[in-house]
């Protein structure tokens, strides 16, 4: 008998969630010998391989497009935002870099009001400000406490964000497997030239890191998009921070980090913003489908 959509979506965010942690823990073992730039061109690399499936499956006509300009600026932008990424996750206790990854919700709804036009009301605005409370919290500027590398962190979310509009741009007229073949295959030679610039051919067990970077990489994104087409976001985003847990754990056990309660409390308060945005976006994409196009939304959302 086959499970219910819902337990599906779950299951398979439960999934994704678990790669994605898997993958920066692969991240922090690679940079102990690698420059985290080269470790971002390797996962592009291998991440390249575990997707080309999807192209041997479309054929080379699935790349025909008229939208490759911004494919590239997309690209462009998301590969900067993967470096400073990898960059924290390669000088910052993983919690903290993960927990600073969170943000990007909060950006994004800034962005898609700057960008989009969306309008955004009361209720998400101040569910953005307190997320910026708890991204506050785990930064400590001014404290003890602060590393510059933190704001690398924030600025990977900010980037991140801007991807995130641009994909949605796309997708209204671009089908979800184009854009992860255009996605890898730009991403190869855009890495590529950082990485040269400090490169050095991983030794030993550094093979089975950047490997697996990739494959729990591009892993975790295929089941991260099917989740989404099965499951509500509002739903599933909450399954999202069980990645944390797992990269504390990690952390302890493998490089002897300590349990930052700053760190935990911030990333708690960004949960908690993150799920109610998520949770009135998609009451508000109910109530349009349901209303006619004409009607007013209500004040407060």
């Amino acid at each position: 008998m086959p499970l219910p959509i819902p337990v599906r979506a779950a299951l398979l965010m439960l999934g994704s969630t678990l790669f994605f942690g898997l993958m920066v823990v692969a991240i922090r073992l690679a940079s102990a010998s690698l420059h985290t730039f080269e470790i971002a061109f390797f996962r592009n690399f291998f991440g390249l391989i575990v997707a080309l499936p999807l192209l041997l499956r479309h054929g080379p006509g699935f790349l025909r497009t008229t939208q490759f300009p911004k494919y590239l600026f997309r690209c462009l932008i998301g590969i900067c935002s993967m470096l400073a990424g990898f960059w924290a996750i390669g000088h910052l206790p993983l919690a903290q870099a993960v927990s600073l990854s969170y943000s990007t919700p909060l950006f994004v709804t800034i962005a898609a009001a700057a960008m989009l036009g969306e309008q955004v009301r009361a209720r998400r605005w101040t569910a953005v400000i307190l997320g910026f409370i708890g991204v506050l919290i785990i930064v400590r500027p001014g404290m003890t406490g602060f590393s510059s590398n933190s704001i690398i962190a924030v600025l990977a979310a900010v980037l991140s964000s801007i991807v995130a509009i641009q994909i949605k741009q796309l997708s209204a007229t671009e089908p979800a497997d184009r854009i992860v073949i255009y996605t890898t295959l730009l991403w190869v030679p855009m890495s590529l030239l950082p990485a040269l610039g400090v490169w050095q051919w991983p030794q030993g067990i550094a093979w089975l890191w950047v490997v697996a970077a990739g494959v729990m990489g591009t892993g975790g994104h295929m089941l991260w998009t099917r989740a989404l087409k099965l499951g509500e976001v509002s739903a599933l985003t909450p399954i999202t921070f069980m990645q944390l847990p797992l990269v504390v754990l990690f952390g302890w056990w493998l490089f002897d980090e300590p349990l930052d309660h700053w760190t935990l409390l911030g990333a708690a308060i960004i949960f908690g913003a993150n799920a109610y945005i998520a949770h009135r976006e998609a009451v508000l994409t109910r109530r349009a489908e349901s209303e006619a196009p004409t009607s007013a939304a209500k004040p407060g959302e």
